[in-house]
């Protein structure tokens, strides 16, 4: 082996002992910033809370939304798609950037997420500088709907 693969070796075992993790792909879930996260636990009390509410949008499937979703979200779309890129564009159109916004999909475990960075990444390139995207390790159902946290049924 030539020397600077060994170094490129070194360099990604040593990243991946310090942080535990493997080096986020940019444009994956992964990729996104701890701070434009929110925990559900954290949104569940934000919920309950007698302050603002965050504007909320599902940006998954469709048949997702339909079986269960968060009380007041909205559904925008896949976000993985331009056509949904569009609607999420749409739907903000109207908001002050500095709208509080969370984002969630929940369709897979979240390293395979294909909704949640390009929708991220448009609402930053866009100029909102309080959008978060809701932490869903796992799924909709194990991580929100089995934790027994409110969910609304239907369109």
């Amino acid at each position: 082996m030539n020397r600077s693969y060994l170094c490129v070796i070194t360099l990604v075992v040593l990243c991946l002992a310090v942080t535990g993790t493997a080096l986020a792909q940019p444009g994956t879930a992964s990729s996104i910033p701890k701070a434009g996260l929110v925990q559900p636990a954290d949104l569940v009390k934000t919920l309950q809370g007698n302050g603002a509410k965050p504007v909320i949008l599902q940006i998954g499937p469709h048949s997702l939304f339909a079986q269960a979703h968060i009380p007041g979200s909205e559904y925008v779309g896949g976000a993985s798609t331009p056509e949904g890129l569009e609607k999420l564009r749409t739907r903000v159109k109207t908001l002050k950037k500095d709208a509080a916004i969370v984002l969630y999909c929940g369709c897979c475990p979240w390293e395979h997420c294909p909704n949640v960075a390009p929708a991220y990444n448009e609402l930053q390139k866009l100029g909102f500088r309080n959008a978060k995207v809701l932490y869903i390790a796992n799924n909709f159902g194990a991580d929100w709907v089995y934790k027994g946290y409110p969910t609304a049924k239907g369109d």
